[in-house]
């Protein structure tokens, strides 16, 4: 359970003065040798605060054995949009999560279980972003744009990624908890794991759900082309397959809506996170099929073009 440190995290977010420092020290009060990088964040429409957490584990490279590294994303505009809006928005739920996972893994290192595989965590904390309009509900926009954040978050050392993201401002994905995503990865939309299903139902105790997806919502942003929201934005800027989170709702909610957080539902999404990380990290669940990826290849070629904001394309990054 993840309850204790959602509700830590929540408390701690929750505030107009919230900055990456105060989750380094919050982090580092769990374990004083937790590996926390913080640093701002500038871009064209304010800063933010990058908060990066990398925990070892017993066989990961880290300690020069071959155990595969994930990395668990929390995506997000920002946690507020003051002065718009008083208090903690929907869309920073992905940062609740990912900050959750951090302090959780670090209580179970004290407590004496360690991961296989090498964690590594990364958000940013923003309490006043800007907000701009999209259908059929508003957006939170980013103090920066989408391409810094993917430099930033997505590293050469990440085997495989899961990106958690509020996405609840759609008629897509029509249930409440959470869904997830087919594999992305170099372009192609693979078919969903039947490994990462099997987790999500032994997580949830419900069958699982996946969430569709278009060509254009693993494009860059910034070519023009509609976006579901930023969830699998890390997979243009990375070779490691990428699984999207999508934290959900039955009915379209804004993520610059307040009082819009489901604590029960964040919970359940860090869990099933928390368990892939440790199945992953030992080997017992893959992302996608190697075998046929490759036949996929040799049959269609080629696609990461749709990494990139393609041909002839004038438009900025954050489009």
């Amino acid at each position: 359970m993840l309850m204790k440190q959602l509700i830590e995290v929540y408390d701690l977010l929750d505030s107009s003065y919230a900055s990456g420092k105060q989750v380094e020290q919050y982090l580092k009060g769990i374990r004083s040798d937790a590996d926390v990088e913080v640093y701002t964040l500038e871009g064209p429409k304010g800063k933010t605060d990058m908060v990066k957490v990398r925990i070892p584990g017993t066989k990961g490279k880290s300690k020069g054995m071959n155990a595969p590294t994930i990395g668990l994303l929390g995506r997000l505009g920002g946690l507020g949009a003051r002065p718009e809006r008083i208090g903690f928005v929907s869309d920073g739920d992905g940062a609740l999560v990912a900050i959750s996972l951090a302090s959780k893994i670090l209580d179970m290192q004290n407590k004496g279980d360690y991961l296989d595989g090498d964690v590594f965590i990364s958000t940013h904390v923003c309490p006043d972003a800007p907000t701009r309009e999209h259908h059929p509900v508003p957006f939170m926009d980013s103090p920066v744009n989408m391409a810094q954040v993917n430099r930033e978050e997505v590293t050469e050392e990440l085997d495989a990624i899961l990106s958690v993201d509020t996405t609840k401002g759609n008629r897509i994905i029509n249930t409440r908890g959470f869904a997830i995503s087919p594999t992305v990865k170099d372009g192609y939309i693979l078919k969903v794991s039947e490994s990462i299903l099997d987790l999500m139902q032994m997580t949830t105790g419900k069958q699982p759900f996946v969430y569709a997806l278009s060509q254009q919502d693993i494009t860059p942003y910034g070519n023009g082309l509609y976006h579901l929201n930023s969830i699998l934005q890390p997979a243009t800027a990375t070779k490691a397959p990428v699984i999207g989170v999508a934290i959900t709702t039955e009915a379209p909610v804004a993520g610059c809506a307040t009082g819009a957080t489901h604590i029960t539902d964040c919970e359940e999404s860090a869990r099933f996170m928390l368990e892939v990380a440790k199945a992953y990290g030992r080997g017992e669940c893959s992302f996608y099929d190697e075998t046929e990826y490759e036949r996929i290849q040799y049959l269609y070629g080629n696609m990461e073009h749709f990494q990139t904001l393609g041909t002839g394309n004038e438009c900025d990054d954050d489009a």
